[in-house]
């Protein structure tokens, strides 16, 4: 019995002396052979990029670059007008929250781009149908809709986005007076907000945070979220916040009165939608719902007063 166990563990330490070398790391060869690797060149770097990143971006900054040399060309102060005209499309960009990380120049570059495509589609498809009248028509049609495509879909984002404040701010409100009345000061609750919090509210508050850390009083960076998101219930409650610390108010206090407010709005809208929701259901009823309930109940007896109301019955 000792012996078999003698031989199972001499096998055993044999093994683990062929197998462990083989599996062990050896730095200096791990280093030798980053040294030795060749570097890739500029064009293997490029080819490892999508196809979006390699072709397509830079295209449509092409097609942004010509718009804007365009743009200029027909202004009377071409820097002022392109100055503008960037913040502008800024200010949209920030509204909507950037949810696909434009910048001013891509968003002109996509807008262009849809316009370029849609448009030519539709020209070319209607030109193989041989009209070319209805193709021009189409084609225009095309590039309008990718034109303005791209701008009706930023505002559908602004919506969703400002409804989405709206929703969280009463039960943000509730979070912050009651971080304050644990004896936190407001930074420290606005900071507990954006851990325990993620929407979009949250996100203003955190770049709120964010420019307060790097030297922006709280008066501006509360403003520049007001901007930001154009919401008015967020809007009366930085104002009250504002007043309240240039009067020397308690917080406190304010936080309280201003949750309470919003809960009132918020139950006052439930009642709003409520009391429409009977003026909503008429049209499906009338539509829908009222042509089936007549089949319903006059098709069984449709026969009977067919034949009653017959000529020599």
């Amino acid at each position: 019995m000792l012996f078999a166990l003698l031989a199972a563990a001499g096998t055993g330490l044999v093994v683990a002396g062929l197998y462990l070398p083989r599996t062990g790391k050896d730095v200096v060869a791990e280093r030798l052979a980053a040294f030795n690797q060749r570097p890739r060149s500029l064009e293997e770097i490029e080819l490892q990029q999508p196809f979006t990143e390699r072709v397509l971006r830079p295209f449509i900054r092409q097609l942004a670059d010509a718009l804007s040399r365009f743009q200029q060309a027909r202004s009377k102060n071409p820097k002022d007008t392109q100055i503008k005209g960037m913040e502008a499309i800024q200010r949209k960009l920030a509204l909507a929250g950037n949810p696909y990380r434009w910048t001013p120049a891509d968003y002109l570059g996509i807008k262009a781009f849809a316009a370029l495509v849609l448009g030519g589609l539709l020209f070319f498809f209607m030109t193989i149908g041989g009209d070319p009248g209805y193709a021009i028509v189409f084609g225009g049609v095309g590039a309008a809709f990718g034109w303005f495509g791209p701008e009706l879909l930023l505002r559908s984002k602004t919506q969703a986005r400002q409804k989405q404040i709206q929703r969280a701010l009463p039960d943000a409100l509730d979070l912050l007076v009651i971080s304050v009345e644990a004896g936190l000061g407001f930074d420290a609750a606005i900071q507990r907000l954006v851990e325990k919090r993620d929407d979009a509210l949250a996100a203003e508050f955190a770049r709120v945070l964010a420019e307060m850390r790097v030297g922006r009083s709280r008066r501006d960076a509360l403003k520049d979220m007001v901007l930001r998101t154009q919401v008015p219930d967020l809007n009366n409650f930085v104002g009250a916040i504002l007043q309240a610390e240039q009067l020397g108010v308690s917080v406190t206090k304010v936080l309280t009165v201003q949750a309470e407010q919003m809960r009132t709005i918020r139950r006052q809208r439930a009642e709003e939608k409520a009391a429409q929701l009977q003026l909503k259901l008429i049209f499906p009823l009338a539509i829908f719902i009222f042509p089936a309930l007549c089949v319903v109940i006059m098709g069984p007896i449709w026969p009977t007063l067919a034949n009653t109301n017959a000529p020599g019955v």
